[in-house]
């Protein structure tokens, strides 16, 4: 079975590589340009977001929470959202299927089955196909624990294939040669699914592009909450690769891991189990157009935008500190000054 399908630009050969329980045909677009300047994209097959998402509670031991929440964007694509009570990542997942195989974008951020019975609900949104379940690939936009820790649950499972959570072991199964540049191509049997290199946030992050509804999911790149910055110079990179991939693509909705915004545009506080008021899930081409500026103006700490906030946590961290020990100093020299004198007082 061919799980990537595409083409190299320059030679219009195809890449084909060996990945067991698959076989995998790998093609990295060299020049996306001349592609999309001559291919005719068809309209994207209408969904639903009419959704609203569980939003978890002020008390979740006083108020049950169902674990996790679908929604059917339309017959062949799913949203899952894990609810905030079981974590406050509260992470959005999507499952993508095709005539051959199914995608699963994502396993969120619990990993037992009987907190967040993952698996169990993924096959039972897998239709049969010659009396047994569609193959599954679950893929991740990148390797950070709460993308992930759900993997476990499908790794015994049959017609089950994970995709490495490692830089080289994504480089490696997609196919890409020249990491960040190229695109890769997974074939789910009439419905081909982009995958763009989207480092910053994270070294191994990846964005997915559905050509069948034209919908981005973009995973931490891009989403209603705040951007934390990892190289800034790549994430500037990758806002402008993304941007230029969709220039001549449809683009219906932009669909993140998380919510982390309310309607206002506020952040909720850390490690919150309740969002109440939330901000919409989707983002539109107006908020990835503006990325790229958006970093040419960011001060390296922190930036609030309408849809998004950047902000480096790592410099951030250094910032406090060094705002804490000077505290500290200024403190220690004060209290020495005055025992000082104090003992000039009374000398």
């Amino acid at each position: 079975m061919n799980w990537l399908n595409g083409k190299r630009q320059t030679t219009n050969a195809f890449l084909l590589y060996s990945c067991a329980p698959w076989k995998v045909a790998t093609g990295i677009a060299v020049s996306i340009s001349l592609v999309t300047a001559t291919s005719a994209w068809s309209q994207p097959v209408p969904g639903s977001l009419d959704a609203h998402w569980n939003e978890g509670a002020s008390d979740c031991k006083a108020t049950p929470q169902a674990p996790l929440q679908v929604h059917a964007y339309e017959p062949q694509t799913f949203i899952l959202r894990q609810s905030p009570c079981a974590s406050f990542e509260a992470n959005f997942l999507y499952l993508l299927i095709g005539s051959d195989k199914a995608l699963l974008i994502d396993t969120g951020a619990i990993a037992d089955p009987k907190e967040m019975p993952l698996a169990k609900t993924i096959l039972e949104l897998l239709p049969d196909k010659d009396h047994k379940k569609l193959p599954l690939l679950v893929a991740h936009t990148h390797r950070h624990l709460d993308h992930r820790a759900g993997d476990p649950q499908f790794a015994s499972l049959p017609s089950v294939q994970i995709v490495p959570i490692d830089l080289e072991g994504v480089r490696a199964f997609y196919g890409f040669t020249d990491w960040p540049n190229g695109i890769a191509h997974l074939d789910l049997g009439g419905r081909t699914v982009d995958v763009i290199p989207t480092p910053g946030h994270n070294a191994t992050h990846v964005a997915f592009y559905d050509n069948r509804t034209a919908i981005l999911f973009s995973g931490d790149f891009l989403m209603p909450g705040r951007l934390l910055i990892d190289d800034a110079a790549a994430y500037r990179e990758s806002a402008l690769r993304v941007a230029d991939f969709l220039k001549t693509r449809p683009l219906t909705h932009i669909l993140g891991g998380h919510v982390e915004l309310n309607a206002a545009g506020h952040p909720y506080r850390f490690g919150s189990h309740y969002h109440p008021n939330e901000h919409r899930l989707e983002l539109a081409r107006e908020d990835l157009a503006a990325l790229p500026a958006a970093f040419e103006s960011f001060n390296g700490f922190y930036a609030r935008h309408p849809n998004y906030i950047l902000t480096n946590p790592i410099r951030n961290l250094i910032a406090l500190a060094i705002i804490a020990v000077a505290v500290l100093i200024f403190i220690v020299w004060g209290v020495r000054r005055l025992l000082r004198r104090r003992r000039r007082q009374h000398g």
